[in-house]
């Protein structure tokens, strides 16, 4: 739980760490915008304030040409600009008069140095002389004050300042808030996990989310609902594994009990009589005895071979798969030489002699021997080919046992001998299919992961035939 709390801090971090940033750079390009538009604004509203002050001069010292009293007007003229906001206009002359603008107020206050400096709109100024009837009268110095112009612009630009900090701070307690409302799940979903990761396969999430976290909740009850399947059937596979080994172990206790262990008395018996009549000087009847003896050994090394064709596919590390199909075939075919044996390996899988190959043995002797004791066949079809597309990701071996004979006349309830294949083909990572047509024969169709390596099998006993 405290992991998925720090990873929902962080992922709130990031996100607000992300507005922050699209805030500042969209409050950069705004300022760049403005104030582009803003040091243009100042100027044209400086030149054009500072035009009509000029005309309007120039016109006023037009109509002095017929005054009786040009002081007087001129002085009226000066303070006819008392008030404008861009204009300061002085007379310099026998009677100053001064007019200047006045400076307005701001609720954010004055604009800082920077800002000004930033605007960069400087006083224009120009002289203007008074001359009536050749009489001069002084001049009248018109200069403009942008700072009642720089003032409004400051305005507006702490405004949209305070609106966006504003609008970035109500985003950033939003998605702090409602993205972690939102993600909250993500901490029943982190639990979940540690418990899977456990070995807690039953847990499952539930509840109304949103689609996207729905769909990461349906993935996770689905991976957890197959993690749990694959977990039962392994401690199936692990139980029905001991079982095999221990039938397995008592076939061959009795085998041995049953088969050798009456001729290894028999030996000894024959032994010691055989030692007593040679000791007597009787030589001739010893003899028969030791043939006993001989023929019991001969018996018990046929047993020995067929418990270790029980244990390992014959010819399987010597000579390869091909040599170990042959042998089954073999065994088979002098016992029903009236049925037609065909089989058909690929070159690429005659070498196979590591698990796989193992497995395809196993396969093959119990898909045979079922075929004939059970489905009275004329033809028996053994084909192992190698089925590669690399272009699809696949490198696979494909394996069929196919007879003529009159089928499975229940194929729903598949026996001991099957179940074996199928879980066999499992453990090794294919899969297995059964083709069945009553009094038109059966197919066992195996399909194997083709390995990337194969090696020998390791073992010290010797070939023998089954």
């Amino acid at each position: 739980m405290h992991l998925s709390a720090e990873a929902l801090v962080s992922l709130r971090f990031r996100l607000i760490v992300l507005v922050c940033v699209v805030l500042l750079v969209s409050l950069a390009l705004a300022g760049m915008t403005a104030y582009s538009n803003a040091s243009r604004s100042v100027r044209t509203e400086m030149r054009a304030a500072f035009l009509v002050g000029r005309q309007t001069i120039e016109s006023a010292i037009d109509r002095l040409q017929n005054a009786p009293d040009p002081l007087r007007d001129v002085d009226e003229l000066v303070a006819s600009f008392q008030g404008n906001r861009h204009l300061r206009v002085r007379h310099a002359g026998e009677m100053p008069a001064f007019a200047a603008p006045s400076m307005e107020k701001s609720k954010f206050g004055r604009p800082p140095a920077w800002f000004v400096r930033l605007i960069g709109v400087s006083p224009e100024t120009e002289q203007i002389p008074i001359a009536v009837a050749d009489r001069g009268y002084g001049t009248i110095v018109i200069e403009t004050d942008p700072y009642n112009e720089t003032l409004e612009v400051w305005n507006e630009f702490a405004e949209s300042l305070a609106t966006l900090a504003v609008f970035g701070g109500l985003t950033i307690l939003l998605i702090y808030v409602f993205i972690g409302r939102t993600l909250r799940p993500l901490d029943r979903l982190a639990a979940a996990l540690e418990e899977v990761g456990d070995g807690h396969y039953l847990i499952r999430i539930g509840g109304r989310l949103a689609p996207d976290l729905a769909r990461l909740r349906d993935s996770f009850n689905r991976m957890a609902a197959r993690l749990a399947e694959t977990a039962a059937e392994n401690r199936r596979l692990n139980e029905r594994l001991l079982t095999l080994q221990e039938e397995e172990r008592g076939e061959l206790a009795r085998d041995l009990h049953d088969e050798l262990s009456p001729y290894l008395f028999a030996i000894n018996a024959d032994a010691a009589t055989a030692s007593r009549l040679i000791e007597n000087g009787r030589t001739s009847d010893a003899t028969l005895h030791v043939s006993s003896i001989v023929e019991a050994v001969r018996h018990m090394q046929r047993q020995v071979r067929r418990m270790l064709g029980r244990l390992r596919p014959i010819g399987l590390a010597e000579f390869g798969l091909r040599e170990a199909i042959e042998n089954l075939v073999a065994f088979w075919r002098r016992r029903r030489p009236e049925i037609r044996y065909e089989v058909a390996v690929a070159a690429e899988c005659e070498d196979l002699v590591d698990v796989v190959g193992t497995a395809i043995c196993r396969i093959v002797q119990e898909a045979l021997s079922n075929a004939l004791r059970h489905a009275e066949p004329k033809r028996v079809a053994i084909s192992i080919e190698r089925d590669r597309d690399l272009e699809r990701g696949r490198d696979e071996i494909r394996l069929s046992v196919v007879d003529d004979g009159r089928g499975m006349r229940a194929p729903d309830k598949l026996g001991y001998g099957l179940i074996g294949i199928s879980e066999r083909v499992s453990a090794v990572g294919g899969h297995l299919s059964f083709s069945n047509k009553s009094d038109e024969g059966f197919a066992v169709i195996a399909v194997l992961p083709y390995p990337q390596t194969s090696g020998p099998v390791s073992s010290s006993l010797q070939s023998a035939e089954p």
